[in-house]
């Protein structure tokens, strides 16, 4: 994912968040975008994660003062935690999924997808589990066909 939005043109930052919980995640990723919005107050922003990492980023782009122009959740589990910010969140976003994914069957990712406010876009790459194993080239060529 970094690399495509690297080549599509974006700055890219990537960090580890302390541990996977929801409150801590949040604020990590609160303070990276702290960081750099004070360090580039002029440039625009998007937010993009994976599997954890959709969860924060749709979180924390669909708040209330968020301008972010886009938000890139790959591999979302609509199993983990309440998905009503994504029903009113005016952010354009794009979601891609594993056709096989473990965590998000695509019956009911695609159930939780349709309460999701637009604008939004799902793609689905045809790949074996939640990770893409096997289809990395495939999720890098469509992140990058899939950023605006």
């Amino acid at each position: 994912m970094a690399r495509a939005l690297r080549d599509s043109g974006a700055v890219v930052f990537r960090f580890n968040f302390r541990k996977a919980g929801i409150p801590e995640g949040l604020e990590d990723a609160r303070a990276a975008l702290a960081w750099l919005r004070a360090r580039y107050p002029d440039l625009p922003y998007a937010l993009a994660g994976f599997s954890f990492g959709t969860r924060v980023i749709t979180g924390l782009g669909c708040a209330e003062d968020a301008a972010a122009r886009f938000l890139l959740a790959v591999g979302f589990s609509p199993r983990f935690g309440g998905l009503d910010h994504l029903g009113t969140c005016p952010i354009p976003k794009i979601f891609i999924q594993s056709t096989q994914d473990q965590y998000a069957p695509r019956s009911e990712f695609e159930s939780a997808y349709a309460c999701f406010a637009p604008p939004k876009q799902l793609i689905w790459i045809d790949a074996p589990d939640h990770f893409f194993a096997g289809a990395l080239d495939a999720l890098e060529s469509t992140v990058r066909s899939a950023v605006p």
